[in-house]
């Protein structure tokens, strides 16, 4: 016979024996990552012990686990209702929202118990990286401070930290605590924090420093494998960097992140094999944080106003700021329905996107500051493209083209883009020729000698590097009576610049930095350069079709990664294919040959005038119409139960 149970606390001891079972089960099968399961036998525990908080908030954690996020929030609201103090359950809710890319909704819920209970180095950890996440920045750094004060030797938080001052613009500081963070040991941060820390010290023109950091990086993206899920600045791969293998397995890996544990929704049903596309609007969605005056907005907004209303429709998906600007209002009327779903979580976004019947879905940002992949990841519409925003393959198993030219992305490539590859006829680029017009203005307005041969390098400072930095002092130097005209994008690196002039043996006099101004009298501006002289791996993107506008010719030197070949595809589409290099040697050449010869510089600059109203690049009407038919090409193929292939 068996003993008579003994209650304990109301409730039978086999009871609480058979909750401690099912926990113990559960716990194995969650090291194994097999969340479903594990959940099932938590709930059992949960069941079996209703008042076991831990039992219910490892029931919690599995369903999250298992994308079963609206039940893992309402398991841990019981907790939180019964237990308004418990810094785990409220630390998970907090976890839960950014699940869903509401981080203000999870600082809210943080925030709450922070006013009588003392928060854990934990907890503090966690909170400064959601305040980070809802772009909270200052709060962020005071949080993870508190943080610091209980736990110094927590990498991940001087990583977090780290993150902050970046977004404050204290390059310096970020720099620092990145560097902490990897002398703690971040472990699978580590290619994160590299990749970051070179971008900076480019930024910062720390030449020597981001150079071991790139080797560190590259080394780091070697070991990566298909199936790695891992965050890093893929950015700094794809522009710091001409290695397009390097560039897919980094984008492959934080593509992997984005989508990870995301269930996508129903496919849609497709037509018959064969059956053509009927004549229809097309509902064509794009989706960025960029509506507003941002250099993305300013090359697409007459792209969005001259698309045939007769078959297509344009919906604009915004999760950025409004600046309350003329390019925002214009990009607002330019389109048939402006979302804003910024405040909404990704699935939010994507059941909204599925709600509206888009056909195609066009991601403007890639890899860039607060890109939302993960919207795509849910599979919101049944054909997904990525374009424009960001230089370089998104490594995505969920977007199905990438949108680039022969020039640019050319096929021999296509084995580096995760994507197929979609040609425009010409240019990927698009162009507004709406835009101003150079005006009239003098070089003594801009601090440049009437009398020099100036020598243009507009790009920011993080396309540097001490081997362009030579070449351009080598020009100098060979070429009397020049000047390098540079922006003046932080405050660190004109000193920082004018000392590596003079290590080179050129005066930094002869280095001459330019403010940041409004755009319209940037062009007028630009217009007073003789050459615009390109920087490598990573060309000039906007900033060579702003040159080409004021007239100004520019030299490249393209390699193998797209980002590396822009240049080279505008000035194709403006009829100057010769002023791009294959080599550095020619590139040297042009640039000293078109300085010795002012009759073609000032040949080339009429010919880019004329450009204005003659060159595809900046014929707005054929571009809306050959993207619209490529577009189209997409959701033809689709339509008729076709895999997206490549469209040359």
């Amino acid at each position: 016979m068996h003993a008579k149970t003994q209650p304990v606390f109301g409730r039978p001891v086999k009871s609480l024996k058979q909750a401690q079972q099912h926990w113990e089960q559960g716990l194995a099968l969650s090291r194994k990552g097999e969340w479903r399961q594990a959940a099932a036998l938590f709930r059992k525990a949960s069941d079996a012990n209703p008042s076991d908080s831990l039992y219910r908030l490892n029931l919690a954690r599995a369903l999250l686990r298992s994308g079963q996020v609206q039940e893992a929030k309402a398991q841990t609201a019981r907790i939180l209702k019964a237990e308004p103090r418990n810094q785990l359950a409220r630390q998970f809710m907090g976890e839960c929202h950014c699940h869903e890319g509401c981080y203000a909704d999870a600082a809210r819920v943080m925030l709450d118990q922070m006013g009588d209970v003392q928060p854990t180095a934990e907890y503090l950890q966690s909170l400064g990286n959601i305040l980070f996440s809802a772009g909270r920045y200052k709060e962020s750094v005071e949080v993870l401070m508190r943080g610091l004060a209980l736990e110094i030797d927590h990498a991940l938080s001087h990583y977090r930290l780290g993150l902050s001052f970046n977004a404050l613009h204290m390059k310096h500081e970020a720099v620092e605590c990145f560097t902490t963070a990897l002398t703690l040991g971040i472990g699978n941060g580590e290619l994160a924090c590299r990749s970051l820390m070179a971008f900076i010290r480019r930024e910062l023109c720390q030449w020597q420093a981001a150079e071991e950091d790139l080797a560190a990086m590259n080394a780091l993206i070697d070991t990566l494998e298909e199936r790695t899920v891992t965050w890093s600045s893929v950015f700094a791969s794809v522009t710091l960097t001409d290695d397009p293998a390097r560039q897919l397995k980094a984008s492959r890996a934080c593509s992997n992140f984005y989508g990870h544990g995301v269930q996508p929704l129903p496919a849609l049903p497709v037509k018959p094999l064969g059956e053509k596309l009927p004549e229809q609007k097309l509902r064509i969605g794009f989706v960025s944080a960029d509506f507003h005056q941002h250099a993305t907005t300013i090359l697409m907004a007459e792209l969005f106003e001259m698309m045939d209303r007769e078959r297509f429709e344009v919906h604009l998906y915004s999760h950025g700021p409004d600046d309350g600007s003329a390019m925002r209002q214009r990009i607002k009327a330019a389109a048939d329905d402006f979302v804003e779903v910024g405040a909404m979580s990704d699935r939010q976004a994507a059941d909204k996107i599925r709600e509206d019947g888009i056909d195609v879905l066009v991601d403007l940002k890639g890899h860039t500051v607060n890109c939302r992949l993960g919207i795509f990841a849910y599979r919101a519409a049944p054909v997904q493209v990525t374009y424009l925003g960001f230089p370089g393959t998104s490594g995505a198993h969920y977007i199905d083209y990438f949108i680039g030219d022969a020039v640019a992305s050319p096929v021999s490539e296509a084995l580096h883009y995760s994507e197929k590859l979609a040609h425009m006829p010409v240019c990927y680029q698009p162009n507004d020729r709406q835009r101003a017009l150079p005006q009239p203005t003098t070089r003594a307005e801009h601090g440049l000698p009437d009398d020099a041969l100036v020598l243009c390098g507009f790009n920011q400072p993080f396309k540097l590097s001490s081997e362009v930095f030579d070449v351009w002092c080598g020009l100098l130097d060979e070429i009397p009576n020049s000047v390098l005209w540079l922006l003046h994008w932080n405050d660190e690196t004109p000193d920082v610049l004018r000392a590596e002039a003079a290590r080179r043996g050129i005066d930094p006099a002869r280095v001459v930095f330019a403010p940041k101004i409004p755009s319209a009298a940037h062009i007028s501006r630009f217009a007073l350069a003789d050459i615009f002289i390109d920087t490598w791996p990573c060309n000039g993107h906007t900033t060579v079709s702003d040159a080409l506008w004021a007239g100004v010719p520019v030299v490249t030197w393209h390699g193998h990664s797209f980002a590396s070949r822009v240049a080279s595809s505008l000035l194709n589409a403006v009829g100057l294919p010769e002023l791009a290099c294959d080599t550095l040697a020619q590139y040297q050449a042009q640039i000293k040959a078109l300085a010795a010869d002012p009759a073609r510089r000032q040949a080339l600059r009429h010919q880019l005038e004329a450009a204005r109203d003659t060159a595809p690049l900046f014929d707005s009407a054929r571009y809306a119409q050959d993207f619209s038919a490529l577009l189209r090409r997409m959701a033809e193929r689709h339509a008729q139960g076709l895999a997206p292939d490549h469209l040359l």
